[in-house]
């Protein structure tokens, strides 16, 4: 026991033991032995593997680490792996940033190759001066970085406490996943879960890559309405005036397109119109979806301009005419419907090649000129979709992906869907809502291939005929047992590398999987689920067979629609089940403008400092005083509150076992304990320990804190300070036997109190259980209300009544301007008659405490039935000896 306990330095010194004595590892072969309810295996989040952590990952994965200490101590075999999610976008981006370079698929392998920089943090290189290196250089460089990252993470992981087993760790671009995610695609596809298809998608012109729905986000962006005339003999004045604000794709006009209640309308149904400038001839098609009050009623479909062109586009039958290539730009062909016509030589010379913006200033001014526009553009805040991580809007362009069936296009599969988040129990409850919602509001299935580098490949090449076409309807799939493979590194069986993009030969699919077609498979990489025969990739078939489906989700509310979902999907198809049976969901951490904190919109906090500056379990402290589901306040405050607990813990219990120890014949101190004050407390805390354990079975690891923290003030202001004389006994005041009592209950007392702070304060819980135990308090059992062997008449009221003496006779000091020395010759405690009945049991103890010579009583009733001391009469103690 240090002279002078401290917080500081607690984390490097607990963490190299429970490092050295594999405090938190798994113990497979236990838990194959154990019955499958003794087991608690959890599916931890794997962070995004580009940067810095921030304050919201402390928050969540704090919340889970509570839980898995909560577990451990009930006797569970905890299995708590990690994973690193470390292929993706976000990973390619700051290598990009960070190196300087970007990835180029026409460009050779380099050995050796040396980046441009080293280390531009907190930089955006721009593209053109990126230098561009062939792909196998762009994915090494990615593969260094992420590593570096990922030890960053590890130690700061380390230094919160969070009780991972890092001998049983993955990453999403390691061997082990890509053959997970590669197989579970085969077996998909075999199932016909998994298809191919040439379609229009929202595309992302910057990352060059298509984007899926759960990715989008609306935003507000600059607009003005055109008032454009399309020309009909049908109508009145030969006019059709639609409101637009992508005058650039007049060129990709497909249809004129109308509600079919709308009169003003009707007797153009089944006629032509023919486009301004171009004079191609469109129909004019009615469709539920258009919105009457909506600028002219009537809205042009373009191949295509949002969503709902793709809609009518699918369900009108119509016919494709793209404009807009994958690069943002205008096509440099003239198209064969445009070619010919009054427009082609305004699209050859003023469109082709153009940006979408220039073509459209291009448009307007052709438009004035022809006399089609009708007034001024009318400046609007339209609604785009955007990439989550980018800043242009999408567009939509038509390509080949890959697609996994998820319910957006078959009702079946969807209503299985929402049958599986039935299956699971969501904490807090409410948040199952929001998981139904998004399955019942999908209108396509999951877009799953990415036009990236650094990622899965899709196993799968296609045969080129004798003409040199590519065969996509007949790919070409590698055997289970070879996985993973790249099949752009690697030639398929029965061909060699030379037959690579020759007719006759093969070509490979070059699309990589999202991430979240990885990490969505996290709890099957991580359980061990087999690949192939099971004999290889780290597959334990046995292990999977007993932990699967997993215990635990936790996550964030946000991404519920993306990876939540998606792992239902992936353990729907594949496994015929949910991936666990419980999904906490923690809220998001707000700057002090109410704002989501996230490394994106540049306005997190990094939590390096904080730990330095408070401790690890200052910031633990302040993560589970927020409850699951439930958005918080990134509050350096509320660190110094939980700091003040932790030193308290200290220093209370120095002081506790600093009084004589006492001695039990068989060891069992709780026989000693006979004194009512000391019976009342542990009744109080044998209460507490029931609601703390009701708190962590019901997922609210804040109100066991909440519980263990009131009590444990009460128990060092009010318990301690009544109990100080009797414990030390220096003047024989009181019997061995009362000494023994108060000495014997503090200590059962904190036994108990750091075991119930354990999961949420681990450095200084066992700080101070080693001075009395050999062992990990992180080992020791949750604290039991059951076979409690207290007195028969052990009563909470009695030091609640004593506590609210002693604090009168405080305030009556306090009110006098003396020092808590000072003698009380004469006071009356007055309150209810039971509440004078249970102080009378400990009044020598408040007599001592309070250093009280004369007394009475009376009862009365009181402002809430509370004890009261009047007329008190006070002598100031005599000055200190110096």
């Amino acid at each position: 026991m240090p002279d002078k306990p401290t917080v500081d330095g607690l984390e490097d010194t607990w963490g190299a033991v429970w490092k050295q004595n594999g405090t938190y590892t798994f113990d497979r072969e236990r838990a194959l032995g154990l019955p499958r309810e003794q087991v608690f295996a959890i599916d931890t989040p794997p962070p995004t593997a580009s940067g810095s952590l921030h304050v919201g990952h402390v928050f969540s994965y704090t919340h889970t680490d509570c839980m898995a200490r909560y577990q451990r101590m009930q006797g569970r075999e905890v299995f708590y792996p990690i994973g690193w999610d470390d292929n993706g976008l976000p990973t390619e981006r700051r290598v990009q940033n960070y190196y300087g370079v970007r990835g180029d698929a026409t460009k050779a392998y380099i050995p050796d190759y040396t980046p441009p920089l080293q280390g531009a943090e907190g930089k955006s290189v721009k593209a053109a001066d990126q230098e561009p290196i062939g792909r196998q250089n762009f994915i090494e460089l990615c593969d260094i970085l992420t590593v570096k990252d990922e030890e960053t993470f590890e130690d700061l992981f380390r230094r919160l406490g969070i009780s991972v087993d890092w001998n049983v760790s993955y990453r999403t671009i390691d061997e082990r996943s890509r053959a997970v995610a590669q197989q579970a695609f085969l077996r998909n596809l075999k199932r016909g879960e998994a298809y191919q298809q040439e379609a229009p998608g929202l595309w992302d012109v910057t990352f060059q890559t298509a984007v899926a729905q759960a990715e989008l986000e609306a935003r507000d962006y600059p607009g003005a309405y055109h008032r454009v005339a399309f020309h009909s003999d049908a109508a009145d004045d030969g006019r059709v005036y639609i409101e637009t604000t992508r005058p650039e794709l007049l060129p990709a006009v497909v249809a004129l397109i109308a509600h079919p209640d709308d009169e003003r309308y009707q007797p153009l149904f089944g006629t032509t119109v023919t486009s301004p400038l171009f004079g191609v001839e469109i129909p004019v098609l009615a469709h539920p979806m258009a919105e009457m009050d909506k600028g002219a009623g009537i809205a042009m479909c373009c191949t295509f301009g949002d969503l709902t062109d793709v809609q009518w586009w699918r369900e009108l039958q119509l016919p494709t005419r793209s404009i807009i290539t994958r690069s943002g730009r205008i096509t440099a062909e003239t198209p064969e419907w445009i070619a010919g016509g009054p427009g082609e030589e305004l699209f050859a010379e003023n469109l082709a090649t153009k940006t979408t913006f220039t073509a459209r200033e291009n448009v307007v001014k052709a438009l004035i000129a022809s006399g089609d526009l009708d007034g001024e553009p009318k400046k609007t805040q339209r609604k785009a979709n955007f990439f989550e991580k980018g800043d242009k809007p999408l567009e939509i362009v038509t390509s080949r992906q890959w697609y996994i069936k998820n319910g957006g296009r078959d009702k079946d599969l969807q209503s299985a869907l929402v049958q599986r988040g039935n299956e699971m129990t969501w904490h807090p409850g409410f948040m199952q809502s929001r998981y139904t919602n998004w399955i019942e509001g999908l209108h396509g299935d999951w877009l799953i291939s990415r036009q990236r580098f650094f990622g899965v490949p899709f196993p799968i090449w296609y045969p080129v005929d004798a003409q040199g076409e590519t065969d996509y309807d007949n790919p070409i799939v590698p055997d289970e047992a070879d996985l993973p493979i790249d099949p752009q590194g690697q030639a398929p069986k029965g061909y060699d590398e030379s037959q690579r993009g020759q007719a006759g030969g093969f070509v490979a699919d070059p699309d990589v999987m999202d991430t979240w077609a990885t990490s969505s498979l996290s709890p099957q990489i991580a359980t061990g689920w087999p690949i192939a025969d099971g004999s290889a990739h780290g597959s334990d078939a046995e292990l999977f067979a007993k932990i699967f489906p997993m215990d635990m989700r936790p996550q964030g509310h946000d991404i519920i629609r993306t990876w939540l979902f998606a792992t239902a999907v992936r353990a729907h198809h594949e496994n015929g089940s949910v991936p666990w049976t419980n999904t906490a969901i923690s809220g998001w951490i707000l700057d002090p403008d109410r704002k989501k904190m996230s490394k994106s919109k540049g306005n997190a906090q990094t939590p390096e400092d904080v730990v330095k500056e408070f401790g690890a379990d200052a910031v633990r402290y302040w993560a589970a005083s927020g409850r699951l589901g439930t958005d918080a306040a990134y509050d350096t405050g509320q660190m110094k509150v939980g700091r003040r607990l932790a030193m308290k813990i200290l220093n209370a219990s120095k002081f506790a076992y600093m009084t004589p120890e006492p001695s039990a014949a068989d060891g069992d101190l709780l026989v000693l304990v006979t004194q009512p004050l000391d019976t009342s407390m542990l009744a109080t805390l044998h209460d507490v320990v029931e609601r703390a354990t009701k708190g962590f079975e019901a997922w609210d690891y804040t109100r066991s804190l909440e519980l263990t923290e009131t009590f444990f003030w009460t128990f060092c202001d009010d318990y301690i300070e009544l109990v100080k004389e009797r414990a030390n006994n220096r003047d024989g005041t009181f019997s061995d036997a009362e000494a023994a009592s108060t000495q014997a209950a503090v200590r059962i007392a904190l036994d108990v109190l750091l075991r119930l702070f354990a999961p949420v304060l681990p450095y200084a819980t066992e700080e101070v259980w080693s001075w009395t135990h050999a062992d990990s308090i992180h080992r020791a059992p949750w604290p039991s209300v059951t076979g409690s062997t207290l007195p028969a008449d052990a009563d909470p009221k009695v030091l609640t009544a004593v506590s609210q003496a002693l604090a009168g006779v405080r305030r009556a000091k306090s009110d006098a301007k003396l020092g808590m020395r000072a003698e009380v010759t004469s006071m009356t405690l007055a309150g209810p008659a039971d509440a004078l009945a249970a102080a009378e049991k400990g009044e020598a103890d408040l007599r001592a405490a309070g250093r009280i010579t004369g007394m009475t009583t009376a009862v009365e009733e009181t402002e809430g039935a509370t004890l009261v001391v009047r007329d008190a009469e006070l002598t100031p103690p005599p000055p200190k000896q110096k």
